[in-house]
């Protein structure tokens, strides 16, 4: 079964990581790049979620909401109910970890995929020994640099939820749709506070071994779509904050000083915490430019 891996790289609603505000932004400043917040907004290592939606977000897998199970397809309630624990304990694994956070492999994670699905087992191969923009293990994993950024306080805030539906011959499809939001600081020092805010939506078959080649205990991945902020931009680019990463193998961070003058190729205006809009709409095709944050 092919992975369907779509790349927002152009996202309209990307919430910035870096202090967003709870009220919507404004306009994208003049030099393409998202307006500076007023100082009472300013995130702090004391308070990385200062000025920021996320302020108001749950921490860690508690953000993530799970629908009541109920028999379906092959599965009583009572596996169901496993399949989407699972399914979150894989987003939580693959993205709240503090050793996948700072780079290490999400053995853990892995575990849970079904070692028989061959395109994904290739891409997780290549992703972890060669990365590159198509073989990226940040499309599915939230990884960071240690040598250049660490957290900044012990939280990340999440908003987002489960849903499940029968699938084929008789599958317990299970879709994710998460927002992780993620505070920053330069690991060499200095208190200015950096968000990466990440959007997954995760969709994965709980298949009946009695149909499909599988291990107990394991999903296979039917789609996994990412819509990233602040936390590098197609190939080589990194001047305008909202994309799926840079095919290096990590998500990085931009602080003030690594801002680049006007752009004129920076790509439409997004707001990394609208929720809303549905990913099929932010899946749109690559025109050149990076989208530009209307807070951050």
């Amino acid at each position: 079964m092919l992975v369907l891996l779509l790349l927002a790289l152009f996202p309209d609603r990307v919430a910035g990581w870096f202090g967003g505000g709870t009220q919507d932004g404004g306009p994208p400043s003049a030099a393409g790049r998202a307006a500076p917040a007023a100082e009472a907004e300013r995130p702090t290592p004391a308070e990385p979620f200062r000025g920021s939606p996320a302020a108001g977000w749950r921490t860690g897998a508690a953000g993530i909401t799970v629908p009541a199970a109920r028999a379906t397809g092959w599965m009583d309630q009572a596996e169901v109910a496993r399949a989407l624990t699972r399914t979150r304990d894989f987003l939580a694994l693959s993205n709240l970890d503090p050793a996948v956070l700072r780079g290490e492999r999400p053995e853990a994670a892995i575990a849970l995929v079904n070692p028989h699905q061959r395109d994904v087992q290739d891409y997780l191969a290549a992703a972890f020994r060669t990365p590159d923009e198509e073989n990226d293990p940040v499309l599915m994993f939230s990884r960071f640099d240690p040598a250049a950024v660490r957290p900044a306080g012990g939280e990340v805030r999440t908003r987002g939820e489960l849903s499940f539906a029968q699938g084929e011959r008789g599958a317990v499809e299970v879709t994710a749709d998460v927002t992780f939001v993620y505070p920053l600081v330069r690991a060499g020092g200095g208190d200015e506070v950096a968000r990466t805010v990440v959007r997954r939506e995760l969709v994965v078959s709980w298949d009946d071994p009695a149909r499909v080649e599988t291990e107990a205990g394991t999903f296979t991945v039917l789609s996994y779509r990412t819509d990233t902020a602040n936390g590098g931009c197609g190939g080589d680019r990194t001047g305008t904050a909202t994309g799926a990463g840079d095919g290096r193998g990590f998500l990085r961070p931009q602080f003030t000083a690594d801002r680049s003058p006007a752009d004129p190729a920076a790509g439409p205006a997004v707001d990394p915490y609208d929720r809303d809009v549905p990913m099929d709409e932010l899946m749109r095709p690559d025109d050149g430019a990076c989208g530009t944050l209307t807070r951050s």
